[in-house]
């Protein structure tokens, strides 16, 4: 027998050992085609490579695979494999701490692997398939595998993006991270054309292509903090600089990252950054967080502060007017 026939049979033999908790030596030969003899040398080359198999003898006796000290490749078939694509792609979108960028990662694996027939009845199921949560702006899963995988590869991506003037222009970058905020998801990197770093908005990509053109390591800033800067200070007309009288990690309960930073301060107050296209939307957004709040800049705000107040107390003056 071949090196490449008892290799595929060793690998047939952990495939069934992973299906179910244990299996007889005569089960095993039987489902394999070969003798009980044939098995016990494959339990050991198995054992060789540093898998835990477990035998017990007697009625109910047999093989088990047990917890060893690194995860065995794990072989799905077809079923198997689409069910886990398709409930990574979910959870890739999903707002568990920690989940996100993990099933990203597990999919990116499984997506270079898996065949193009099964690729392609992931995208059918992912596409009949509707999650009820709250407003996101919904990207495509191969885009997103597309990029985490030229960022782990530091490779270059080509891609059309459309400004907020509603014009596209290609931009060639070299990806670092991508990160999300719930709601959208963002790349950070360098972009090549204008030399500095960049944020980009997923939703607003079109026609991405990872090229093979590998880029070098640079040190580049925290993406996380990036990011947030990015999103709350450049796509507004106004960014408000308030001080708020609360400790930093009651106001970020209360304020998205997407909408504001918050910086911590002394004293009992602390910092925060927020941008809008509206100072009475701004004067609003802040009013609503119940504590005692000082304009920093700009002064308009506070011109809308002092009209959204008086709205408000005719608002109230007209309520108990009617309840007398």
């Amino acid at each position: 027998m071949t090196v490449e026939a008892t290799t595929e049979r060793v690998l047939r033999m952990l495939a069934l050992l992973q299906r179910r908790s244990s299996w007889t030596a005569a089960e095993l030969a039987a489902e394999l085609g070969v003798t009980d003899r044939c098995v016990r040398r494959d339990v050991q080359r198995l054992r060789a490579l540093g898998y835990p198999l477990h035998a017990s003898a007697g009625v109910g006796g047999g093989y088990q695979l047990g917890a060893g000290t690194r995860l065995p490749p794990l072989l799905f078939d077809d079923e198997e494999a689409i069910a886990t694509a398709v409930s990574l792609r979910l959870a890739a979108g999903g707002t568990v701490a920690g989940a996100g960028e993990a099933a990203l990662r597990a999919l990116t694996k499984l997506d270079q692997v898996m065949p193009a027939r099964l690729r392609a009845e992931v995208r059918a199921v992912h596409g009949w398939t509707e999650t009820l949560i709250g407003p996101v702006v919904e990207i495509d899963p191969e885009l997103l595998v597309t990029l985490a995988r030229a960022c782990r590869d530091a490779v270059r991506v080509r891609f059309r993006y459309a400004g907020r003037d509603g014009g596209e222009r290609e931009r060639t970058v070299e990806p670092v991270r991508m990160v999300t905020t719930g709601r959208r998801w963002y790349l950070m990197a360098w972009d090549v054309d204008r030399d500095d770093w960049r944020t980009f908005r997923l939703d607003r990509m079109r026609a991405t292509v990872a090229t093979t053109w590998r880029f070098p390591a640079r040190d580049h800033p925290d993406p996380i903090a990036f990011v947030q800067r990015s999103v709350t200070d450049a796509p507004y007309r106004y960014l408000a600089r308030v001080r708020v009288h609360a400790p930093p990690e009651r106001v970020r309960e209360a304020v998205p990252p997407q909408v504001g930073r918050v910086e911590a301060g002394s004293d009992g107050w602390c910092l925060l950054v927020v941008g809008g296209d509206s100072l009475d939307w701004l004067a609003a957004h802040i009013a609503r967080l119940r504590y005692e709040v000082e304009v920093v800049e700009p002064a308009e705000l506070r011109e809308a502060a002092g009209l959204l107040a008086r709205r408000l107390a005719a608002m109230a003056g007209v309520a108990s007017e009617r309840t007398v």
